[in-house]
């Protein structure tokens, strides 16, 4: 390793998304990571003159520590290609169709995962989304089509609860998304280099893993390696790597699924993923031997232009 010792790496955090909290702490574990392995890494808060502040930094390699819209979504992806910056994660495409959940579910079928049931609504017509519209009914959950981190997302069990639930999700990026409701088990999968680091099972005190439950301290359980029969760990790590595949991703990504009757059903691959010391990804790499600084560094030595 090394490829970058003596480049200035500027560690883009922040941003401008509904995820900005969750990416400061991100870039911050990550920029502090990578100057005690020795390099010259430099934070910075992307805001709308990031492409001025890039090049009088004198920036030779972006470390991708974003999350959500304008980060994780291939506009920073497509403006560091277009500036020739090599940078880390995935491309543009592979992060345009892993934040976009209706463009992903579509390709995720197409290469044979397991996918529950929706429906996809423009968000127009939010206000005028009933049960009726549901071949699958209530219970069901409740989605922007274009946001992590569990923003916006709640399950309706009722037609009151079903309509409230569209109108705030239609206040986010890419429309509504109404999933039939699954009860299971929920295990994330890291994979890094298209190779399954393994699996964690996540026990939420709340109904479901939701923004509080993924950020408040001592909400969730989590439990590594998880308490699944192996075989379906193994079957969700499969899984995993096929998700990655056919997104086109790069580097280190984090894939969601609800296990139930044996079948990991995907819900979304995050091709940014958290990446603080206790973050989920960093504790399967830990789990693998993998120390938190280590991981930064490799992730780093696979910066590149993906254009």
């Amino acid at each position: 390793m090394g490829k970058w010792k003596n480049a200035k790496v500027a560690v883009l955090y922040g941003g401008r998304s509904s995820e900005r909290e969750v990416s400061l702490h991100t870039g911050q574990a990550c920029a502090e990571a990578l100057r005690a392995r020795g390099y010259d890494a430099v934070l910075l808060d992307v805001d709308l003159e990031v492409a001025t502040r890039l090049r009088a930094m004198g920036a030779q390699v972006a470390f991708n520590a974003l999350h959500g819209r304008w980060g994780e979504d291939g506009a920073i992806q497509g403006l560091l290609e277009a500036m020739a910056i090599p940078y880390t994660g995935s491309g543009v495409l592979a992060s345009a169709l892993g934040m976009d959940k209706v463009m992903s579910k579509l390709l995720f079928r197409e290469h044979g995962l397991a996918v529950i049931d929706y429906r996809a609504f423009p968000a127009a017509r939010a206000g005028r989304i009933g049960p009726g519209d549901l071949p699958f009914g209530l219970p069901a959950v409740v989605k922007p089509g274009g946001e992590g981190s569990s923003v916006g997302v709640a399950i309706a069990r009722d037609p009151a609860q079903l309509a409230a639930a569209c109108e705030d999700a239609a206040r986010y990026k890419g429309g509504v998304i109404v999933e039939r409701y699954v009860k299971g088990t929920e295990v994330n999968v890291a994979v890094l280099d298209g190779v399954a680091l393994g699996a964690i099972e996540i026990v939420p005190t709340r109904e479901f893993y939701d923004y509080v439950a993924k950020y408040t301290p001592g909400m969730t359980a989590y439990h590594y390696p998880p308490r699944i029969p192996a075989g379906e760990a193994a079957a969700a790590s499969r899984a995993a790597e096929a998700a990655y595949a056919a997104l086109g991703c790069a580097g280190v990504a984090r894939v969601d699924f609800i296990l139930a009757g044996g079948t990991p059903y995907i819900l979304e691959v995050n091709t940014l993923p958290g990446m603080t010391a206790t973050s989920l990804v960093p504790k399967i790499a830990a789990g693998n031997a993998i120390p938190f600084p280590d991981l930064c560094e490799r992730l780093l030595e696979g910066a590149a232009l993906k254009g």
